[in-house]
């Protein structure tokens, strides 16, 4: 029997992400950070309570860890786009090891207090909320691209597991040891993180040429959010999911309280079992994700979603509930790590950061926002009502958008495109000067038309989610066939970087486009640079560059 469960064991490890070494290190390293930074939470809501009677002050501890996701949560994942994402982790260790250092020695000499002991937590929030795009967006220089799915989810796995284990590690040493060497032991988990990111070789820029700025990298990322269609259902999916699912993280304390009639041990008993069914849900994702389109596999753990809230919200004994948080907790991993997997597959190198940044601060943004709606209604009809009607309203917006598909990306969807030779002009322009128009003219047989606008309306999106501010086609009422593509961006350095962001699809869609010309005119593209004209006195004819 052992020869039998070592040999499969053996072919588990010779499939799996973590044969390769790079990602089992960093996959241990993310353990560790995800155990100290719940022990750290854990023990800063402990310390608060022990500080003060105010159940606000306390409360506030939890809000202190979220906020920096709504404040920064975009900026971080354009950080982790721009800069190597190697110093970002590098950053947010230290970051994590001072904070908790600092809280721990505080404690020891009996000179913390509720306001400092809020602004460490705040800090230490701020550093994981910088901390995960650039954890996240790593995962696809470590493994394979058709290994995403399961490194994600075994990612999941080991978060989970943190949950559920940080708490109880925590306050065992605070039992053993005290509150302040709880506070030194979580500092411990987030060494093994820098040693092995420090390794690392160096990281190339994921686009060749100027780099883009903080806050014009934020607007690349909605941008691109906002007219990729992949990301568009990722985020509608995410959001739907979260503000129903809030619903229970909610209120299940009150279920626990109130509606079965269970003290602290009965609450961790559910909590438990929430746990327990993430790392089997998590578990099961890579396999569902290989027998089954992602979209069939989402809408299937949402609906297990939907059917455990009913459980727990009908139950009247501890059994039926902890049989509902089971199903919930696989049904929560399985829906946001398996759109998860979607983000880092659908979204290109460039802006695959961001792209989980913002899908990080939507969910972050619903659970809040849902918590507050649904309280609000269990306080006016109960805590069965509220689950109900989460469960009810989730159903229906999952048949209300059931033609909002998500899948898993395809290499042609993130990879570049053909090299373009390179542009060389005799007064060539500055990185900053712009804006810039491009003006691309075609000429079309009648009889093809009709395909060519369907070819240049797929167009707009492609060139808005690169980089174009505006876009539109325009027919020349002069010349019968003759239509112009006029799109504008912000700099020349933007207009560079959207000729290096496009992939192979966008490449065939272009391909597609020219399929539809007429053979005897060449396609003609002018590259046009705004200047600025004073009202009165003399033109400088370099008036374009700006200082």
């Amino acid at each position: 029997m052992l020869p039998a469960l070592n040999s499969s064991l053996a072919a588990a490890f010779a499939s799996s992400p973590l044969r390769h070494a790079r990602f089992r290190g960093f996959y241990f390293g993310s353990i560790g950070v995800a155990l100290g930074y719940t022990m750290t939470s854990t023990m800063a809501a402990w310390l608060m309570a022990t500080m003060t009677p105010s159940a606000l002050m306390v409360a506030l501890v939890q809000t202190a860890s979220t906020a920096p996701a709504f404040a920064v949560g975009l900026l971080a994942g354009a950080l982790a786009d721009i800069v190597e994402r190697r110093r970002v982790i590098l950053a947010t260790q230290i970051v994590f090891l001072a904070g908790a250092l600092l809280l721990g020695a505080a404690t020891l000499a009996d000179l913390m207090a509720p306001w400092p002991l809020l602004a460490l937590t705040f800090v230490i929030g701020t550093g994981f909320t910088f901390y995960m795009p650039a954890q996240q967006a790593s995962i696809n220089d470590l493994v394979a691209r058709h290994e995403v799915p399961q490194a994600v989810a075994l990612g999941a796995v080991a978060m989970n597991v943190a949950r559920a284990v940080g708490p109880a590690t925590a306050g065992a040493v605070a039992a053993w040891l005290g509150t302040g060497n709880a506070f030194l032991a979580s500092a411990a988990c987030f060494v093994g993180m820098v040693l092995v990111v420090r390794g690392w070789p160096p990281q190339p820029p994921a686009l060749p040429g100027v780099p883009e700025t903080l806050v014009s990298g934020i607007g690349s990322g909605v941008r691109f959010a906002r007219h990729s269609a992949p990301m568009r259902a990722i985020v509608l999916r995410n959001l739907m999911f979260a503000v129903c699912g809030s619903a229970l993280w909610a209120l299940l304390a009150v279920i626990a309280r109130d509606q079965l009639h269970l003290g602290a041990g009965g609450f961790g008993l559910l909590f438990g079992g929430f746990g327990a069914g993430a790392v089997a849900g998590a578990l099961t994702i890579p396999r569902l994700l290989r027998r089954n389109a992602l979209n069939r596999v989402v809408t299937g753990f949402a609906l297990l979603w939907v059917i455990a809230t009913t459980l727990v919200a009908m139950a009247e004994h501890v059994t039926l509930a902890l049989v509902g948080t089971v199903g919930a907790g696989a049904a929560w991993v399985g829906v946001l790590a398996s759109l998860g997997a979607a983000t880092q597959s659908a979204a290109p190198a460039w802006v695959r950061a961001r792209a989980v940044a913002i899908n990080f601060f939507t969910v972050q943004a619903s659970l809040a926002l849902g918590s507050i709606a649904w309280g609000a209604l269990a306080t006016w009809g109960g805590t069965r009502v509220a689950l109900l009607s989460s469960a009810a309203v989730l159903l229906l917006l999952q048949a209300f958008n059931r033609r909002t598909r998500v899948r898993l990306g395809a290499d042609r969807d993130v990879l570049p495109g053909a090299q373009l030779p390179e542009l060389s002009f005799a007064d060539e322009p500055q990185p900053d000067d712009g804006p810039v128009l491009i003006q691309i003219e075609y000429r079309v047989e009648p009889e093809a038309r009709e395909a060519f606008l369907r070819a240049v309306r797929a167009m707009g999106p492609v060139r808005r989610r690169n980089g174009a501010s505006s876009w539109r086609v325009f027919r020349d009422l002069a010349e019968e066939g003759k239509y112009v593509e006029r799109y504008i961006l912000s700099s020349w350095a933007e207009y560079v970087r959207l000729r290096s962001r496009m992939t192979i699809a966008d490449r065939q869609l272009q391909e597609e486009l020219q399929r539809h010309l007429r053979s005897d005119t060449p396609l003609k593209v002018s590259r046009l640079l705004g200047i600025d004209l004073p009202d009165e006195g003399p033109i400088d004819m370099h008036a374009h560059r700006r200082p």
